[in-house]
């Protein structure tokens, strides 16, 4: 892997989480424009350094399996409970998604990054009126 296509899959991991924190930043949720963006930085960054340690022999997807498990660990962090309610799930799957679409862009999967990146804003902001709905109906 050059230093171009190594740098440009970085790029796009990293805008992949700027797109997705930038929605989240906008609603005011717990995880927003820096957080999506460094957890997908890094995630690529892992995704990439395993490429380059595993271009002769290695398993590529013990760092993928192993940043799917880290990530749901940080995610944890960002729930919380109040009384009966329950916070921050969806701050949780969305630093989970920015994950795993950085490891898509990390091994050069653009078109499934771009895909992916905007069905996670699409869940995230136009499925919140019916989510609305369903919550507030008697």
């Amino acid at each position: 892997m050059t230093t171009l296509d190594f740098t440009l899959r970085l790029l796009v991991a990293l805008s992949a989480g700027l797109a997705i924190g930038f929605e989240r930043q906008l609603r005011n949720k717990t995880a927003g424009l820096k957080t999506n963006m460094l957890v997908a930085t890094g995630t690529a960054i892992f995704v990439l350094l395993s490429y380059k340690i595993t271009e002769t022999s290695g398993d590529l997807t013990r760092i993928i399996a192993m940043i799917v498990s880290g990530v749901g660990f940080l995610g944890a962090g960002v729930i919380f409970r109040e009384g009966s309610n329950v916070h921050g799930l969806g701050s949780a799957a969305t630093i989970w998604c920015s994950a795993a679409i950085a490891c898509l862009a990390a091994s050069g999967m653009f078109l499934e990054t771009l895909i992916c990146t905007t069905l996670v804003i699409f869940v995230n902001s136009v499925l919140i009126p019916i989510e609305k709905w369903l919550k507030n109906r008697k």
